[in-house]
């Protein structure tokens, strides 16, 4: 692990969360994208050597519009970068760790990313990325 890479927070809307990021707190939104395949528009937000990860959902049956439905509007999760994403998924399996995605996938920012299920961290759900 080599640093906090940035922090997900869950949204209705990043037009109008975001007025929070840029208006009243003087950040600012440095890209919008949408990943399709996970059904999300992201919004990134500079914050020193962290980003503030925007996510609003673009469809109903979304993992963000669940996460929306069920807790409202907060963190989802804490992402974690790592030099090498496929050599730690493989040694998290070898330690029996249950993981969401056993093998790297595209998200946000062309960033590979992998998912540890949130049981194994006490209700967070943690992401490992690599640039």
């Amino acid at each position: 692990m080599k640093k906090i890479d940035h922090i997900g927070i869950g949204v209705e809307s990043i037009d109008e969360t975001g007025e929070v990021y840029t208006d009243y707190l003087g950040m600012e939104i440095e890209e919008i994208e949408v990943v399709e395949d996970q059904k999300v528009r992201t919004a990134m937000i500079p914050c020193g050597d962290v980003e503030i990860e925007l996510l609003e959902p673009t469809e109903e049956d979304s993992p963000i519009a669940r996460f929306l439905s069920k807790r409202g509007p907060g963190i989802h999760h804490i992402a974690y970068e790592v030099d090498n994403l496929e050599k730690k998924l493989d040694e998290l399996k070898e330690k029996g760790v249950k993981l969401i995605d056993e093998e790297p996938r595209v998200g946000a920012g062309g960033k590979r990313i992998a998912f540890i299920h949130p049981k194994v961290t006490d209700g967070v759900l943690t992401e490992l990325c690599e640039k």
